[in-house]
């Protein structure tokens, strides 16, 4: 299944997989050498927590690896409508405050930074929307309304 990333995800991703390829992997390999010069491979742990590390490492590169395969590079729209990309200032009804939400993909989440999922209740409530228009999120207390402040 293909999704968008952002360019700002695709330069992460491909700086952790050259990472991992090119100073963890030789490390854990270093790791491995030295389990197995230790003897008996079957009570040696080090040696089994290092094939676990190893293990782990390879699965990523190989998420990584998918990723960076099947995803397309999203464009920013420019467009006053609410998409892929775009942040949006909301305005929860019945309060002052704004906050800022980015849509962007899953792997890319980061509600600390407003980074919020194009799958997620809200993400999916906000897109298509534009300035001025109301979207509204199914939450355990109930529905929530926002205003949509500004789209950029």
């Amino acid at each position: 299944m293909s999704h968008l990333i952002t360019k700002e995800m695709k330069a992460e991703l491909e700086r952790e997989r050259a990472e991992l390829e090119s100073v963890r992997r030789p490390e854990i390999i270093k790791k491995l050498e030295y389990a197995k010069s230790l003897g008996d491979l079957s009570e040696n742990a080090e040696y089994h927590a290092a094939r676990e590390e190893q293990r782990r490492l390879e699965e990523r590169l190989a998420k990584i690896t998918h990723i960076l395969k099947t995803s397309k590079l999203s464009e920013k729209s420019g467009s006053a409508i609410a998409a892929f990309g775009s942040t949006v200032l909301l305005q929860k009804k019945g309060e002052s405050g704004e906050r800022a939400y980015t849509i962007v993909s899953p792997e890319e989440v980061d509600t600390t930074k407003g980074k919020i999922s194009d799958a997620s209740p809200l993400g999916l409530a906000i897109l298509g929307k534009k300035k001025g228009d109301a979207c509204f999120v199914d939450s355990p207390r109930g529905k929530i309304e926002y205003l949509i402040v500004e789209v950029r």
